[in-house]
């Protein structure tokens, strides 16, 4: 028998209210059957047709449906159904659905899951990798401003257990949108008749879910707060960030910064669990790369071969001036890197650093190269050599200081982790460019 000849039948079942006859009947066909059958059928049906499904098959007709049925059906069903339902999806269709729910009811739905699967959701909601959203609860306390005092306080004592924190109650509105963030103290101190609304100051801090999480940090160091709520669209509260979140956000974020400075693609996993394997196919990776970057510099000493066949003592200043080229790349880089981290140095500033560098940079270049000038004038050389070593030095530190201190600038506005430019390949660069402007410099002075 077809769905067509079936479907009248199923009809006159919920007509008559029938509800053992059709749940015999469910029992008897396919998933994918029911749910055709449920596609169909008038709007005012749907919940009841639905509620009798075996619970067995429940999850995979849910599946089946349209996003808007799926909706209707949350909405209209109990809690403990729901739960149910939801556990029985299997993840990817359970991440379909909160992807096409109003955020409403995304954060109802989310609620209703255990904390080990709440997680799971969350990591697979399409919040980017990185935001806000990966990473907050929606275990909190929210009450509405025309309840009383003791009412929000029964409220408290009933959600509170559950929650990640009961240290600050939120305040929504009908449409679920935060107005208010209000510190439990104020509820205890307050008036039991008085009304919450009595006691909002209408001033609160809120974090998008699509921000960085870095912001999440920044924002609760800036305002020495303990928990950031989260909103959505329209300013939906979907939920919150705590400290301790943020602390091993930050904790993975700086091992993770730690790696890439030496030139190692991040371990997700701890070094002792990681297998041989993994680690060799995160290292081997970036020591490729410098390794093909340093047949830039062999190449740049290749050229220059008759410069040092002609200036023997051009080879002995060789490692002091790409040596000291990548510590200086690297001191400045490292300062820009944390102070762009940290929120103490925006983008919109890149001309004062450009200049402060500047100036950094020949001092340290006009420091070094003096002490160089007078190792080549007594020692190796002659005066010769030492000015072509010391004027070398002077321009390899503006060069470096530069590169090191812009360099992660513009990585960042360009939407890039700054962290890339690992102290390993800013020194490989730094390097060849650095040989560059000495051999240059003393091919111009010793007319070679």
């Amino acid at each position: 028998m077809t769905n067509t000849e079936i479907f009248p039948d199923i009809e006159q079942l919920l007509d008559n209210k029938n509800w053992d006859q059709l749940k015999k009947t469910w029992a008897e066909m396919k998933p994918e059957d029911i749910a055709e059958i449920i596609k169909n059928l008038h709007q005012r049906d749907v919940v009841v047709a639905f509620r009798l499904i075996p619970k067995e098959k429940a999850a995979e007709v849910f599946s089946e449906l349209d996003p808007s049925q799926q909706e209707y059906i949350l909405s209209h069903i109990v809690d403990n159904h729901i739960r149910e339902l939801l556990e029985e999806l299997p993840p990817d269709d359970r991440t379909s659905v909160f992807e096409e729910v109003p955020e409403q009811l995304k954060q109802k739905l989310l609620n209703l899951l255990p904390a080990d699967e709440r997680k799971e959701a969350l990591g697979l909601l399409g919040y980017p990798e990185n935001s806000v959203g990966r990473i907050m609860t929606p275990d909190y306390v929210v009450v509405k401003p025309d309840w009383t005092i003791e009412k929000a306080i029964q409220h408290i004592k009933k959600i509170g257990a559950d929650a990640e924190t009961i240290n600050m109650i939120y305040v929504e509105d009908d449409d679920l949108r935060l107005i208010d963030d209000i510190p439990i103290r104020r509820f205890i101190l307050a008036d039991p008749q008085q009304k919450v609304a009595d006691i909002m100051d209408h001033e609160f801090i809120a974090i998008n879910a699509l921000e960085d999480q870095e912001e999440a940090y920044r924002m609760i160091k800036k305002y020495d707060i303990n928990v950031l709520p989260v909103v959505g669209e329209n300013g939906v509260l979907i939920g919150i960030v705590t400290v301790d979140d943020i602390l091993d956000v930050i904790e993975e974020e700086t091992t993770e910064d730690f790696q890439k400075s030496s030139a190692i693609v991040p371990v997700e996993e701890k070094y002792y669990t990681a297998s041989t394997t993994t680690l060799y196919k995160k290292r081997i990776g970036w020591l490729f790369i410098l390794l093909l970057t340093d047949f830039f510099s062999s190449t740049i000493i290749a050229h220059f071969q008759h410069s040092l066949e002609t200036v023997i003592a051009l080879a002995f200043f060789i490692p002091i001036l790409i040596d000291s080229g990548g510590n200086i790349a690297a001191q400045s880089s490292t300062l820009i890197i944390r102070a762009l981290a940290t929120g103490s140095l925006s983008v919109k500033k890149w001309f004062l650093v450009m200049k402060k560098e500047l100036i950094i940079g020949l001092l340290i270049g006009l420091t070094l190269g003096l002490t160089l000038y007078i190792r080549g004038f007594f020692w190796r050389g002659g005066p010769t050599v030492g000015m072509v070593v010391a004027l070398s030095m002077v321009a390899i530190s503006l060069w470096s200081n530069l590169l090191g201190s812009l360099l992660p600038i513009v990585l960042t506005k360009f939407k890039l982790d700054p962290a890339v430019i690992s102290s390993p390949l800013l020194t490989t660069v730094v390097d060849s460019t650095g040989l560059l402007i000495y051999f240059s410099l003393a091919d111009y002075i010793f007319h070679l």
